[in-house]
């Protein structure tokens, strides 16, 4: 299927493999937006007039289609951000601050997003939890054997993405989370590049909370979600304290809040970019979840083959089963293969994208990154490893 006629960015002489950063907006989402903004520009949950009340029902019916999208129980359970990063600082700071207590440990990966690492590094700082590791296999990628592995009794969150930015390993989120609620640890799933890949259902997957960002799945950016299950939300302290997460106040001792979710969306909400975002998913759905990823693994196999050809080329991830792919070029700095590959209006990622201390795992800080989603070309792929597969040019051009 051709989606250049969908996608204005592909129109242009470009060839983008930077999708674990963000993707392509469709013009739908634009259209979405830009109907909001010239004909009903109104605000949410506060006006007694028609172009409010069509706000309410756009924003609304939102989050019907994010609770369909990933299976959740009740439109309760979905709250809207600015993105997976104010998701995982909300699931941190207004759940697991008051919870957790000296001594309990949070399991993590040296693979995960800085966004999945720093709020549990302040609990450890803060509430004087300790974070523990769960070793990685010799493919990169996190089993149920070393997660059982890594439990001790003190073990109380499991905080995991679904599938990693650089490494791009599917985790076994549903058996690591059988095995977790068997021992009353809590599981946290970081989203972000799993539910814009593949279908994402929290109730089969029976995890506690999760967060995913809406400019990674053809939405807009400054726009995301916190999932929760209903009775653990409702433990979930506000952030955020102001206009339209309160019923009423008189003084200090009389401040009454709203149910869920209104009472975790203080403020003025980003209703073009919810209105995008239920743009997207109608996208999405049109695509089908189903069809991306067989797509996206047809792509990364394809990479794959053609880049194991190439001796110079040392791939940090071949096995893991999704669109990311991570490699070196031998010799050569990263960053300087990125800037090679722009000269020809090629975009990649290069650095340690945002996962500091898998460096530990992998050997090495910095690697270019490959990223793929269902727009992507077989003919694309092929343009790029033309380039690479000429390393006096790289080294000439970079000199």
């Amino acid at each position: 299927m051709d989606f250049k006629q969908d996608f204005p960015m592909l129109k242009k002489d470009l060839i983008y493999f930077d999708n674990g950063a963000t993707t392509f907006k469709p013009y739908s989402v634009i259209k979405a937006m830009d109907d909001y903004y010239e004909n009903y520009s109104a605000n949410a949950h506060r006006g007694d007039y028609n172009i409010s009340l069509k706000v309410d029902m756009a924003y609304e019916g939102v989050r019907d289609k994010v609770k369909d999208f990933i299976n959740a129980k009740k439109r309760e359970e979905i709250i809207f951000t600015s993105g997976a990063t104010e998701s995982l600082n909300m699931i941190a700071r207004g759940f697991f601050e008051k919870y957790l207590e000296a001594g309990d440990e949070v399991l993590i990966t040296n693979s995960e997003h800085a966004s999945n690492i720093l709020p549990w590094f302040r609990l450890a700082d803060t509430n004087k939890i300790k974070i523990n590791y769960i070793n990685l296999d010799d493919s990169l990628h996190v089993t149920v054997k070393n997660v059982l592995n890594s439990i001790t009794p003190n073990t109380k969150v499991i905080a995991l993405a679904g599938i990693t930015n650089v490494v791009g390993d599917v985790r076994p989120i549903k058996e690591i989370t059988k095995l977790a609620h068997e021992r009353n640890i809590f599981v946290v799933l970081d989203g972000a590049q799993t539910v814009p890949h593949s279908k994402t259902d929290v109730q089969d997957l029976d995890i506690d909370f999760m967060a995913f960002s809406g400019h990674k799945m053809c939405g807009p950016t400054g726009v995301g979600v916190l999932y929760g299950k209903e009775e653990l939300l409702e433990k979930l302290d506000p952030i955020n304290y102001g206009g339209g997460m309160n019923e009423s106040f008189d003084d200090e001792t009389k401040v009454y809040l709203k149910e869920l979710p209104q009472r975790l969306e203080a403020g003025t909400p980003n209703i073009a970019g919810v209105i995008g975002l239920g743009a997207a998913i109608d996208y999405l759905n049109k695509v089908g979840m189903d069809n991306i990823y067989l797509k996206e693994i047809e792509l990364k196999r394809y990479l794959i083959e053609k880049l194991s050809k190439i001796k110079h080329i040392d791939i940090i991830n071949p096995e893991a089963e999704s669109g990311v792919l991570a490699f070196n070029v031998d010799g050569i700095f990263s960053q300087d293969v990125a800037v090679f590959l722009d000269k020809y209006n090629i975009c990649v990622r290069a650095g340690n994208h945002c996962a500091k201390i898998l460096k530990k795992d992998i050997g090495v800080k910095n690697t270019v990154r490959v990223s793929l989603y269902f727009y992507n070309t077989k003919e694309e792929i092929d343009s790029l490893v033309e380039l690479l597969s000429d390393k006096d040019k790289i080294l000439k051009e970079m000199i």
